[in-house]
């Protein structure tokens, strides 16, 4: 055969045969039964994981009282789109050229990223959004994003309904691939960054959501006074994710012995820090200056890592002895950890933002849910008895 009598993928097809059926309120069986086709069918077509023929779609939608076209339809890709480059080095600007990017429609403004950003595993195993085709000059008032002509690889309709999220929790991972279970169609991006980064960015309206555990040195408390002096203004909605078990992350066994700070100025131990910003960090520099200890006396100070499992993962490669990070990631990768404190991890969304995009509302749903509450305190070092709540983020 011929390349244009080659049968439609199902990755071209938008499937909406799931959520026509739930607005319905039927099951699955139900509605193969008035299809007169198996539940099997039913559940398989939903997945993906086949295109139905001709007679079963019609079959489908004389079912459920609509057009064949209401529940299939041929994605366009090709789409161009003007968006804003950001949290990109100025000198590498110049060579983005068709570069790989994802692109995030957060309120009224378009948002682009290199793929690069995502880390070296994610950025070859999640998909591209589109390609960035040119590019103009950075736009006044932001020195951090430049206009830029992005080619989308996929339909405009998914792009705009996928979440990007700023911070370091791995399981948002988790919780996005709960969410694309459930909502056909909606995807959580995530992107690692430190606390403090995350809260700028939601900020200047980069991310959608973003997630921070900053524990106040004098109060005890999580989050709220940090975001009270960096969130001038009420429109932001704060909501817990977890809280989690901070710690040292060593080696299995502990064969250094790594108990408390002052360790870490012993000449065989070496430190692997989080960039400035991070929550790590932060409490590394607390428990550094209660201790009278000066950052340069500490071998790998200097040396930072992007994220919580990358900590872990040097220190599995015996590339670093110590650092700062989350139980989970300890567990995930085989080492030991001595826990410092507990944190809550909370996620800030723009309340107007909130509002006006279901996909969020979804998120916080699929949070809450007790089989993506199960499953990450199986992870271990995590606590969801408070997911869901909503923190105050002012006090009257």
């Amino acid at each position: 055969m011929g390349e244009k009598h080659k049968a439609e993928p199902p990755d071209n097809i938008e499937n909406r045969l799931r959520n026509l059926r739930t607005a319905r309120g039927w099951s699955q069986g139900q509605l193969a039964d008035a299809a007169h086709i198996t539940r099997q069918a039913v559940c398989a077509i939903e997945g993906n994981h086949y295109l139905p023929t001709t007679a079963v779609a019609l079959r489908l939608a004389g079912a459920l009282h609509c057009k064949v076209e209401d529940l299939f339809s041929l994605i366009s890709t090709g789409d161009l789109i003007e968006g804003d480059l950001v949290r990109t080095n100025p000198a590498k600007r110049a060579l983005l050229s068709r570069a790989r990017v994802k692109v995030a429609m957060v309120g009224e403004r378009v948002v682009v990223r290199p793929m690069s950003a995502l880390g070296e595993v994610l950025n070859v195993t999640v998909p591209a959004d589109g390609l960035i085709v040119d590019q103009g000059p950075v736009r006044r008032g932001d020195k951090a994003s430049t206009c830029v002509k992005v080619r989308l690889l996929r339909d405009r309709r998914a792009v705009e309904q996928e979440i990007a999220v700023a911070g370091c929790d791995p399981a948002i991972f988790l919780a996005g691939e709960y969410l694309r279970r459930r909502e056909n169609g909606i995807t959580v991006v995530g992107w690692s960054m430190g606390s403090a980064a995350a809260v700028e960015a939601v900020k200047e309206g980069e991310v959608h959501v973003a997630g921070l555990h900053v524990v106040d040195a004098k109060s005890g408390e999580s989050n709220l006074p940090f975001l009270r002096k960096h969130l001038k203004e009420d429109n932001f909605t704060v909501v817990t994710f977890a809280t989690w078990e901070q710690g040292w992350i060593v080696a299995n066994g502990n064969p250094k012995g790594i108990r408390d700070v002052g360790d870490l100025v012993r000449k065989d131990v070496r430190l692997v820090n989080r960039e400035n910003g991070a929550g790590a960090r932060m409490l590394l520099d607390r428990k550094l200056t209660d201790a009278g200890i000066k950052t340069e006396q500490v071998k790998g100070y200097e040396h930072a890592a992007m994220s919580h499992f990358e900590v872990a993962r040097l220190i599995a490669e015996g590339r670093a002895d110590v650092g700062i990070g989350v139980r989970s990631a300890a567990l995930v990768l085989g080492l030991d950890f001595v826990p410092l404190q507990v944190e809550r991890y909370d996620l800030v969304i723009p309340t107007k933002l909130l509002r006006a995009n279901r996909g969020l509302e979804q998120l916080l749903d699929t949070i809450v849910s007790r089989p993506f509450r199960t499953e990450i305190e199986a992870l271990g070092g995590y606590d969801t008895s408070q997911t869901g709540k909503v923190q105050p983020l002012r006090t009257r």
